[in-house]
């Protein structure tokens, strides 16, 4: 563990026994949303990369133009 983990269990050590709970449920949420988020991207690497080759070819083919956030 490293010691900025550590210190910040030690920080979370000090919180009332509700509060404790409370990060410990937020943090295990987000280690889990983490892990979802990466499996996800490891999936979809195939398809954003077609989808990458694809705007490529668009863009080398001259059928892109630049982007207007006034035109959204």
């Amino acid at each position: 563990m490293t010691t900025t983990l550590e210190a910040a269990f030690a920080e979370a050590a000090k919180l009332p026994s509700e509060e404790q709970e409370a990060f410990a449920r937020w943090m295990l949420a987000e280690l889990a949303a983490e892990r979802h988020w990466t499996q996800l991207f490891q999936e979809s690497a195939d398809a954003l990369t077609t989808l990458a080759d694809e705007a490529l070819a668009e863009y080398r083919a001259k059928r892109t133009r630049p982007l207007n956030p006034d035109d959204l």
